[in-house]
């Protein structure tokens, strides 16, 4: 997707800017332990308070379902991201009213203002249009720079955005960037990788990928499910058998489509799901009846590995194996590092997202060895199901006709 506008291209100087970003950071004891949303959101205010703009920041934190929970308040992040950017930062406990409405009047050039967390407000998930033409009366200009909230057509994220002239932050493009040179328009061939424990949670992944990708590979619980509608005995593994027919149809879509879809050739056996318990490896259609298959086995990883040199391109989606108890962690990680290993080399682009797929890569400790890491959840698994973000679309070129004029 390159028909969307860049803030580089918007005029900012002396403007009200609304900037979406995604402050639902982790927190405890309303203190916020981890500022990697805040850090990511740097560069599109550095990017603004240096051309001269008013930047006023919209965002949410939690699920306080229109009310004003205390503890959802993102009072406790504005040290924490003044910190950070070096600048003093204004908060007003308003989001849309004549507090809100007092403070961006009072707002110099390059000034930056928190407003409160936008799902204090009802209209805010109801994509409301009175609170959208609230918002929209703050500012001049609208940047979202949360692709994380992009999946959600809420009123700060889809609907100020047909109001005023709407652009992608910084981080916004980075991930459609990527996003887009892995998917939709990437150096071939292709390689999915996708795991997981359930086949039903990623029916579109599956039948999205096998259209957009050379070879398909899946792990995880989700192989046994699809193992199982080859015919072959998992035992007491994880198996979702009212999905056989479901699973036998992505299996007749990757053959229609050219996609060469690939299962565990070997796997890790245990009778007990615990730490370090008796194992044993097999061929995947050698497992008992009193056996469950908890991870990959060795050969699988070595022909991973064989794959990605014949690649240009990787897309990672979940575990390959029951990752979070050793030794069922040992495919996930072994295939990661060999990932990286050929990014590092340039003969592979890696891309991955998901919350366990950032975990897993994290344990393996090459997470930033990879060419991106979306950590969007939703949204990215969205954008590979092939689904439309309305948060994005809302910033094509086509979807701009209506909001040339700023809201006085």
């Amino acid at each position: 997707m390159t028909d969307f506008r860049r803030i580089q291209d918007a005029e900012v100087a002396g403007k009200r800017v609304l900037v979406r970003v995604d402050f639902n950071v982790p927190m405890k004891d309303g203190e916020v332990t981890d500022t990697t949303r805040l850090e990511a959101a740097l560069p599109t205010i550095d990017h603004l308070v240096e051309r001269g703009a008013k930047v006023i920041l919209l965002a949410h934190f939690g699920r306080p379902k229109g009310q004003r929970v205390p503890e959802m308040s993102l009072e406790p992040v504005c040290q924490p991201l003044a910190d950070l950017m070096g600048v003093e930062l204004g908060f007003v406990d308003d989001i849309a009213g004549d507090d809100a409405a007092s403070a961006v009047a009072g707002m110099q050039d390059s000034d930056v203002l928190l407003l409160q967390n936008t799902r204090y407000e009802a209209g805010e998930e109801q994509n409301d249009p009175a609170f959208a033409r609230a918002l929209a009366d703050l500012g001049d200009l609208y940047v979202n720079d949360a692709f994380s909230a992009a999946h959600r057509a809420h009123a700060s994220t889809e609907g100020v955005a047909q109001l005023l002239p709407a652009y992608a932050g910084l981080a916004m493009q980075r991930e459609i960037d990527h996003l887009v040179a892995a998917l939709e328009d990437p150096e071939r061939p292709v390689i999915a990788l996708v795991g997981g424990a359930k086949v039903s949670t990623k029916i579109d992944l599956l039948e999205n990928l096998v259209k957009k990708v050379d070879i398909l590979f899946v792990g995880g619980g989700m192989a046994n499910t699809l193992l199982f509608a080859q015919g072959v005995d998992v035992g007491t593994s994880l198996c979702e058998k009212d999905l056989v027919d479901t699973a036998k149809l992505i299996l007749v879509a990757a053959e229609k489509s050219g996609c060469k879809l690939v299962l565990p050739s070997d796997v890790t056996l245990a009778k007990e799901f615990k730490p370090n318990p008796e194992t044993r490896v097999a061929l995947s259609h050698d497992v008992a009846d009193d056996e469950m298959i908890l991870d990959c086995g060795p050969q699988t990883v070595v022909d991973l590995t064989q794959a990605m040199d014949g690649a240009k391109t990787l897309i990672w989606n979940g575990p390959l194996g029951a990752f979070e108890i050793e030794p069922f962690d040992k495919s996930t990680v072994s295939a990661a590092r060999a990932a990286a290993d050929r990014v590092a080399d340039g003969s592979l682009i890696a891309v991955a997202g998901g919350g366990d797929t950032v975990a897993a890569l994290n344990q393996a400790g090459c997470a930033q060895e990879f060419s991106f890491i979306s950590t969007a959840g939703g949204a990215f698994l969205e954008w590979m199901e092939g689904k439309s973000l309305p948060g994005v679309e809302a910033l094509r070129e086509t979807a701009q006709t209506d909001s040339e004029t700023p809201v006085a």
